[in-house]
């Protein structure tokens, strides 16, 4: 008879689970919150000469330049075009404002002391890797690297720079900004703390965008996904194998947890293989460690990684 009672004790653990869940949803979606989107960068395409002093004192953060140089850029033909391109794509900006809005509410819910910011949207020339700025108060979001991956801007991009330049992974890079203010860097310099660092950063992500889709949490496509969820046991048994879990070699950095084309096992799998496997693995031991401890977001997120790794009990999917 212990069976059957063990299964329906796990039913009822999984519905109290998501009764909870509802709960914390519920009350995210009725924060008061004033959202409002500042389009700088139609309201400069659309401007001439005499309407910059009333963009200056609008916007007196961007104009640290003369106004020859924001004169210049008006008539260039490459940024007219830019900003052609910019309202083209983003003629409505509903969808992400929607999803801002949802995901500045549930900050608001687990971080209620950070402040939300004034969110303005600009051109920087396609600057990507600064394509999300977020200082204390304002939110700054490069439109312009968000054109989809196949745009004629992003041609001379390598193949894994271009995907994540779409306007579905706009939200996801505004928690990984917000990410880097509340998740502290780690002091160790050995390879598992720093897989626990970006595991951490993704499980945030799953507390402040639970309705998004796991690959646009990590910058994945779905079938790169789809690839580390199928080989996860043996990415895990390469890491052991070769004792990596304590090692200060920053070369692994590079294989597994920065961006790349791939992750760099040394084996003939390499070039099937999506980049940045490390923050997959470390992704999957905090969210085993939750799974068997009982502690709040915060805690997880000053906890060490040794001690995360330790009580997580992680076994991967095989």
């Amino acid at each position: 008879m212990r069976k059957p009672i063990f299964i329906v004790l796990s039913i009822l653990l999984i519905f109290i689970g998501c009764n909870d869940s509802d709960k914390v949803e519920e009350e995210i979606s009725n924060i008061p919150l004033d959202l409002k989107v500042n389009r700088f960068d139609r309201q400069f395409a659309e401007s001439d000469e005499d309407g910059l002093p009333k963009l200056r004192k609008m916007y007196p953060y961007l104009f640290p330049a003369p106004d020859s140089v924001w004169i210049a850029k008006m008539n260039d033909s490459l940024q007219i075009e830019l900003f052609q391109q910019v309202g083209n794509t983003f003629s409505s900006f509903e969808d992400e404002e929607v999803g801002l809005l949802n995901l500045f509410k549930h900050i608001k819910y687990y971080f209620p002391e950070q402040k939300t910011p004034k969110i303005i949207t600009v051109t920087n020339d396609v600057d990507y890797e600064n394509r999300i700025i977020l200082a204390d108060t304002l939110l700054f979001i490069g439109l312009d690297n968000y054109l989809g991956s196949q745009h004629k801007y992003y041609g001379g991009f390598q193949r894994y720079v271009a995907i994540v330049l779409d306007r579905k992974f706009m939200v996801s890079d505004v928690a990984s900004a917000f990410a880097k203010k509340v998740v502290p860097r780690p002091r160790d310099r050995a390879y598992l703390a720093r897989m626990v660092y970006f595991g951490k950063e993704l499980y945030l992500k799953d507390k402040l965008m639970p309705d998004t889709k796991d690959e646009i949490k990590i910058g994945y496509t779905e079938n790169e996904m789809n690839w580390a969820v199928a080989n996860e046991e043996p990415i895990w048994r390469n890491f052991i194998e070769n004792e990596y879990l304590y090692s200060t070699d920053a070369k692994l950095n590079q294989r597994f947890l920065d961006p790349a084309p791939f992750s760099k096992f040394g084996l003939e799998l390499d070039n099937e293989s999506p980049g940045r496997l490390g923050r997959y693995i470390g992704w999957q031991i905090v969210k085993a460690f939750m799974d068997n401890n009982d502690v709040n977001l915060k805690q997880l997120l000053a906890m060490p990684a040794e001690e995360i790794f330790k009580k997580s009990n992680y076994k991967p999917r095989s």
